[in-house]
């Protein structure tokens, strides 16, 4: 490991976020590349390694407060990570496939995670229902109120992404960055909502999830 990669590591290892967000961008490559060699033919038609890589991002993000890293290399976990991520979607499109076998089958955009579809779920409420309080639950309006402290364009591509459903490609086009600038904004976005709720008991379930386990 050379010392730029240890200094990641150790950084990661403390819990830094932020280190965390700059390691994901820095072997972007690799771990694209990791995920197309594992992508099966089919699933390869129906999701891009880039939606499974950010899918990846957020759950590492999501989960580095509870999970103990230990001596593991900071991307073998990633890898570890995309590996859960490819067989979820493996096993959704099959079962899709077995339910109707004519129709063609779309898969999702963002394959189930249970580390962080909760929160996702609550941001898309809090993004599309009415702003009358009568109309809302209590999670729904105070996330509608943090949200506001996010940059504008923070909360456009949290909103063209999972309300809308569009893919950071097209995000991109719409905010004048790049692919990647927006997936690492989408990251940074989510973590600074998810700190600025860190403290709130409502939110602890979402933001303190189980520890994962380690799988090998």
């Amino acid at each position: 490991m050379d010392e730029v990669a240890a200094d990641y590591a150790a950084r990661i290892r403390h819990k830094d976020t932020q280190a965390l967000v700059e390691f994901i961008e820095l072997r972007r490559h690799q771990l694209l590349a990791f995920i197309e060699r594992n992508l099966s033919t089919s699933l390869g038609r129906k999701l891009e390694a880039a939606d499974i890589l950010q899918d990846v991002s957020l759950s590492a993000v999501t989960s580095l407060g509870t999970f103990d890293l230990g001596d593991r290399d900071p991307f073998s976990w990633l890898c570890q990570l995309a590996e859960h991520r490819i067989i979820d979607a493996h096993r959704k499109l099959v079962a899709a496939q077995k339910r109707s076998a004519d129709r063609e089958i779309q898969a999702p955009a963002h394959p189930a995670d249970t580390q962080r579809g909760g929160f996702i779920d609550l941001i898309v409420a809090s993004m599309t229902t009415p702003s009358g309080a009568l109309s809302r639950g209590q999670r729904e309006l105070r996330l509608q109120e943090v949200l506001k402290n996010l940059p504008e364009e923070s909360q456009k591509a949290l909103r063209l992404r999972y309300v809308e459903g569009l893919p950071s490609k097209e995000i991109a086009s719409q905010l004048g960055r790049t692919d990647g600038a927006v997936r690492v904004l989408l990251t940074r976005s989510l973590s600074k909502l998810q700190e600025l709720l860190r403290h709130d008991s409502d939110f602890a379930s979402f933001i303190n999830p189980p520890k994962m386990k380690d799988e090998g």
